[in-house]
């Protein structure tokens, strides 16, 4: 039943639209989830932090628990509760005003209406979305643009379509093969942007990086690579911190961005995040990601050094096996197996010896593992076995 809003002894019923899903209270900070489903901000952290991974409204797993204001919700809300016995009319910006704004000046106005107007509703981020004149349009005002306000809000509509059907690859053309410099448009925004705008950029950069050639123009473009990284070493921000790995794990696929990785210090970077981050169903993408790019760089002699040398990573790896989930265990086998079989590290044996490692190792033998993880897991076993007599 419709709960009722008293003031003055008036009755108001209380818009459906204006409550949250979970409270039933009237939203003071609507925000979206990327199912589209819109929550009071504080009712919908709530959620997540206690371990959720599931829209509420809809139970789908959520692929990202980033959350969008809803501004222009917010602005309905405000208005309603100003005049509470109105019935909310709120003037809505037609699609043949739209057109207008897409066709004038780009500034930070004008972008924000567009913005408002894919905010309200799926049908107008559609429009926007399969428009060739907007998005062609924007994309080739960021490749000259220089104000950061306005970079922000590109990165913020380029995002809002990318989940789109084709919208990735028509992404990628307009950005990695019109000739535009846009790259360093994203750049400026990891240096000098918000931490939601870093997040978005860096989506975006891990959503064109679709082919070898695409991962390699990001990847070789001066600072990005770095932009990214720091992402993940200097923010605390667990979404910033997943943005920034995804991005690298889908661009690091040479040897060449490897070492460079190594060299800026990931392996120091993803041992501490592996040891800061608890065990919750929250951060279990950020375990999997860490230990992704732990099992890429792994490939090379350099980053399995770097591996073995760590304080944490190797014993932080052990600790995660069986912890967090089957993906980031496989993962964590495969590095464990890189230092301690293939380069035959007596440091990285002696870690895993020191907290148990062989007796996690049987254990993941014997669970609904991959046929390769267990088979690395056999000569994981002979390899401590044989440390540990010796030890």
């Amino acid at each position: 039943m419709m709960r009722e809003k008293r003031r003055e002894n008036l009755c108001v019923t209380v818009p459906t639209l204006f409550r949250c899903p979970i409270s039933m209270d009237v939203m003071k900070s609507p925000v979206s989830l990327c199912t589209g489903v819109t929550y009071d901000r504080s009712s919908i952290e709530k959620w997540l932090s206690l371990g959720h991974n599931t829209c509420p409204a809809t139970m789908q797993t959520l692929l990202s628990a980033h959350t969008t204001p809803n501004l222009n919700l917010r602005r309905l809300i405000h208005l309603w509760l100003s005049h509470p016995d109105s019935s909310p009319a709120p003037p809505s910006t037609s699609k043949r005003q739209i057109r207008e704004v897409v066709k004038g000046a780009v500034n930070c106005d004008s972008l924000s209406k567009i913005v408002d107007f894919m905010k309200a509703s799926e049908e107008n981020l559609k429009f926007i979305a399969f428009s060739d004149d907007a998005v062609s349009k924007y994309v080739e005002f960021f490749g000259n643009c220089k104000e950061i306000e306005v970079c922000e809000l590109i990165v913020e509509l380029l995002d809002m379509i990318l989940s789109e059907n084709g919208a990735k690859e028509r992404l990628n053309s307009l950005i990695l093969k019109s000739g535009k410099d846009c790259l360093s448009s994203f750049l400026s925004v990891l240096r000098e942007g918000s931490v939601k705008s870093k997040i978005k950029s860096a989506r975006i950069l891990e959503s064109i990086a679709v082919d070898s050639e695409s991962q390699r123009k990001i990847a070789e473009k001066e600072g990005i690579l770095y932009g990214l990284y720091s992402l993940i070493a200097m923010e605390k921000d667990r979404l910033a911190i997943q943005a920034g790995l995804t991005a690298l794990l889908a661009i690091s696929t040479s040897r060449p961005v490897r070492k460079e990785l190594i060299l800026f210090g990931i392996v120091k970077t993803v041992g501490e995040i592996l040891s800061s981050f608890d065990f919750s169903i929250t951060v279990r993408a950020v375990i999997e990601k860490a230990l992704g790019i732990l099992e890429t760089v792994a490939t090379c002699t350099e980053g399995r050094e770097a591996i073995s040398e760590d304080e944490k990573c190797v014993v932080e790896i052990v600790k995660r096996l069986m912890k967090c989930s089957n993906v980031a265990t496989e993962h964590g086998i495969t590095v464990i197996w890189s230092v301690c079989c293939l380069s035959r590290d007596p440091t990285a044996q002696e870690k895993v010896t020191k907290v148990n490692g062989l007796t996690k190792v049987l254990l993941v033998m014997q669970s609904d593992c991959s046929a390769g993880t267990r088979q690395m897991c056999r000569e994981l076993v002979k390899v401590l076995k044989s440390y540990g007599q010796v030890w």
